[in-house]
């Protein structure tokens, strides 16, 4: 007996963008590079405080911009905590990527290093 359901595209991509929308990972997704493209890729930055950001999958097929540096728990408010996941390719040790996990569940101790997201350090030019 399966413990989990299954969705179908439409559903799971309803559950997903609202998930997304209540944990701020509504940033857009990188572009595609082409690998014959020897052209200089510019660091990606805020559109708001034009900070360099760090933007990463969600573990639900979502993105989200965290900041550049990490901060002790319990200077980030709960909602903008993240961490990097680095999975590993079956039978290899090698990480080949990096997906954000926001912490929620479980909340670390107060002096555990975090990445907050990058709108909870944004220093908007525009207010």
């Amino acid at each position: 007996m399966p413990l989990s359901a299954e969705l179908c595209d439409a559903c799971w991509n309803k559950l997903a963008n609202k998930l997304a929308e209540c944990e701020g990972a509504t940033a857009v997704p990188n572009p595609e590079s082409d690998p014959d493209d020897m052209d200089w890729i510019e660091h990606r930055s805020c559109r708001h405080c034009h900070a360099p950001v760090r933007c990463y999958p969600t573990n639900y097929d979502r993105w989200v911009e965290l900041a550049t540096f990490e901060l002790p728990a319990k200077k980030v408010p709960p909602q903008h905590r993240w961490r990097l996941m680095r999975p590993t390719a079956p039978n290899t040790p090698i990480a080949v990527a990096a997906v954000a996990i926001r912490i929620g569940a479980l909340d670390p101790t107060p002096g555990e290093p975090v990445i907050p997201a990058h709108e909870f350090v944004c220093l908007r030019e525009d207010t």
